[in-house]
């Protein structure tokens, strides 16, 4: 039997148009993602993430990021949440996603329309010739991603050159948030989030799926105290 306040969520979904889901690193991190900052010191960690370190040692970069990002990605994951939300889009119900994660999951579980605003494996420059390379899976191979062009090494572009293109993910963050109609929260704090709740309309309705309280309290007009993995699996069988 569905619980009342899945059954709210749910009639939540079947009357918006336009559905959109912010998630963060709790739907990660039981997948083996790890921060970058309990890897490195902080100061040693602003060092490695620069064009400057990765040519110079590709390798050592390539095991930094797969200890704290890649396992989860390739080996790991993707894991129930990711896969729910990529069919709850496969069925219509979920239009978009903005994450702060930048594991691919979400992508590797089949989701399509997913906004990274802190940047993506899926997004990738070179070092040294500075060529793009649009794919994630390069660095599924167990070593240091070279460019198909040069030999360079690659490393996510929100590293090597952040600036107006993060402000420009930013912005398709705010853009997409502002169309929806019903917003879905999960798995995050939220960080950043008067950034990419900055054009929420007064009308959206926000749902927090959350066993743990956040900043989304007091703006969602339903808290549901529970794993959203258990949520959607609810959901999802009374489709």
């Amino acid at each position: 039997m569905m619980d009342d306040d899945v059954r709210q969520l749910k009639e939540f979904m079947d009357n918006s148009k336009n559905t959109v889901a912010v998630t963060g690193a709790g739907i990660s991190y039981n997948y083996g993602m790890r921060r970058l900052k309990q890897q490195t010191s902080r100061m040693d960690l602003m060092r490695k993430l620069t064009p400057e370190y990765v040519r110079k040692h590709p390798d050592e970069f390539y095991q930094l990021m797969k200890d704290s990002f890649l396992d989860a990605t390739f080996e790991k994951g993707p894991g129930p949440v990711h896969k729910q939300l990529a069919e709850l889009e496969k069925e219509g119900k979920l239009q978009g996603i903005v994450t702060q994660n930048m594991d691919c999951l979400h992508e590797a579980a089949g989701s399509k329309n997913v906004i990274e605003f802190q940047g993506s494996f899926a997004d990738n420059v070179c070092v040294d010739c500075g060529a793009r390379v649009d794919d994630y899976t390069v660095w599924g191979h167990g070593e240091a991603p070279r460019c198909p062009k040069c030999g360079g090494p690659l490393m996510p572009s929100n590293f090597g050159r952040g600036g107006s293109e993060l402000q420009e993910r930013m912005k398709k963050a705010q853009d997409m948030i502002a169309a929806a109609n019903l917003i879905m929260v999960m798995g995050t704090t939220g960080f950043r989030s008067d950034e990419y709740m900055a054009k929420l309309s007064p009308d959206t309705t926000v749902v927090q799926i959350n066993p743990a309280s956040t900043v989304f309290d007091q703006l969602a007009v339903l808290n549901i105290r529970r794993d959203a993995e258990k949520v959607f699996a609810e959901i999802l069988v009374n489709e």
